[in-house]
């Protein structure tokens, strides 16, 4: 099993960035996606998340700035960030929960998890 983060890199505050996720080694039309933040010395933050329905799930701080999505073809899934602010600054890491939950909040749910991809806003 293998998630693999890419698209992160340093951008100016207002900028856009587009992080994918590619997923090998499981059953991806089945699972349940999200997007987390970490940040140094604060609690890890769950940004985005796809169900296996295309029902997402936003956190308040990224509402109408942030866009995920998912393609079972390729078993791929993005996060379009526009707008980006400081605060959004981060390792995003992207995590996997097979299951019978619906779009779980914490993380401790998901059981695969990739290695993550830094985000600087300046």
């Amino acid at each position: 099993v293998q998630l693999v983060e890419s698209g992160g890199g340093s951008v100016q505050a207002g900028g856009s960035l587009r992080l994918s996720c590619v997923v090998s080694g499981l059953s991806y039309v089945s699972l349940c996606m999200r997007w987390f933040r970490q940040v140094p010395e604060k609690e890890r933050e769950g940004v985005a998340a796809i169900g296996p329905d295309n029902v997402t799930r936003y956190a308040d701080s990224v509402k109408g700035r942030f866009a995920i999505s998912r393609d079972n073809d390729k078993n791929i899934m993005y996060l379009e960030m526009n707008d980006l602010r400081p605060d959004d600054t981060g390792v995003y890491r992207c995590a996997a929960y097979r299951g019978w939950l619906r779009l779980p909040l914490q993380a401790s749910f998901y059981q695969y998890w990739g290695q993550g991809t830094q985000v600087t806003v300046s």
